[in-house]
């Protein structure tokens, strides 16, 4: 939720975000991967500008959950070689023609769950850009052990959270407006439709990762507006 941009007039209709909404989590992605990058879900491409100075030097580098691509695209300055990891099958697709030419032979794509990635210390860094609140709060710890797995000793996982905003913010009270819908739209209609917001926050994300070994450190105040809520999060694997 940092972006203030709106939808493009290409982007997708209300008619197409419903049939989004109604479907499940990968087919509704399935659906939107073409104009995602039309629609202010998308993460600002300063924010992973931002954070993309903390990634550090390395041979391999892993995007979960990579989406159109632009976390990988982000890591390809920094590494010999980058994999784009991804459930929906047609973000992989659309990550993939976004991808420049020459730099395809350096790229590779798995359709897979970041929830159970099958790769054991084989990264240098790992990326996840906008796609925390498609983690339930009770895998998040499950999430976290499968990115310490996947990253070799001295590894980062490098990512964008925020604290938890005010009760008295709109921000507050609009994700949870839309978490309460989303509820309510999972308790009723199968397959369910995984998105929320305020999740995986520093504080909680934090704990978890700290639990699991990693060391953690928060860079606050590194975003320029309209984004200064937004911390960098660097989690090494001793």
């Amino acid at each position: 939720m940092y972006s203030e941009d709106v939808f493009h007039r290409d982007g997708p209709t209300l008619f197409e975000l419903a049939e989004q909404a109604l479907a499940s989590t990968d087919r509704g992605y399935d659906l939107l991967a073409p104009k995602f990058d039309l629609t202010p879900f998308r993460t600002p491409d300063k924010i992973v500008e931002v954070s993309a100075a903390f990634y550090g030097k390395g041979a391999r580098g892993i995007d979960l959950c990579c989406g159109t691509g632009a976390g990988l695209r982000s890591l390809l300055p920094h590494c010999d070689e980058v994999v784009g990891i991804d459930r929906s099958r047609g973000m992989l697709v659309e990550a993939a023609r976004r991808l420049p030419p020459e730099e395809a032979s350096r790229v590779r794509f798995v359709r897979g769950d970041a929830l159970s990635l099958p790769f054991h210390e084989e990264f240098d860094v790992a990326t996840c850009y906008g796609a925390f609140g498609h983690v339930l709060e009770r895998d998040e710890p499950r999430f976290v052990d499968q990115v310490y797995r996947a990253l070799r000793p001295g590894g980062r996982f490098v990512f964008v959270t925020s604290a938890m905003p005010s009760v008295l913010s709109p921000t507050w009270w609009m994700a949870r407006g839309f978490n309460g819908v989303m509820r309510v739209r999972n308790a009723v209609l199968k397959p369910e439709f995984i998105m929320y917001y305020l999740t995986f926050l520093v504080d909680g994300a934090t704990r978890h990762l700290e639990q699991r070994g990693f060391k953690v450190e928060a860079h606050r105040n590194v975003m320029p507006a309209p984004f200064a809520r937004a911390i960098v999060v660097v989690a090494t694997r001793p």
